[in-house]
């Protein structure tokens, strides 16, 4: 069985001038498929609107869309770090929303890592700021 990653580990890779292997999956065969091939990480990224959903862009892809995807891959994966890229919107009204929904990432879809791409720097700190473990 392969032992699962931490961050821990990813930073003494670095350390140590180690390369990650990571790949974007949507789905459980392709986690699967990941696992089997040794990937020590993998990105749920919001890119499932166009990849799988069929949409021309993120913009209509919705936290449950991520969530249900995210939980798919926990499930092809279970022993590889997995990253929950979180939606357009589900954290641009408020400090408080963005907590909200990357506790709902971390809690329902079993991801280990939240990905958000935020316009201002000061916003990281902020969401950042109470430690969500």
């Amino acid at each position: 069985m392969i032992k699962k990653k931490s961050i821990l580990d990813f930073h003494n890779m670095k350390k140590q001038g180690e390369k990650v292997a990571w790949i974007t999956a949507y789905d459980f065969p392709m986690a699967s498929f990941a696992e089997q091939a040794g990937m020590d990480m993998i990105l749920v990224g919001d890119s499932l609107g166009m990849v799988t959903l069929g949409y021309s862009n993120t913009i209509p892809v919705t936290m449950e869309d991520c969530i249900s995807h995210c939980q798919a891959v926990r499930r092809g994966a279970p022993n590889t770090y997995i990253i929950g890229d979180m939606p357009f919107g589900s954290y641009h009204q408020s400090d408080s929303q963005a907590v909200e929904n990357a506790v709902r990432f971390l809690k329902e879809a079993d991801v280990d890592a939240i990905k958000l791409e935020p316009t201002f720097p000061e916003f990281i700190t902020r969401v950042a700021r109470p430690p969500i473990y």
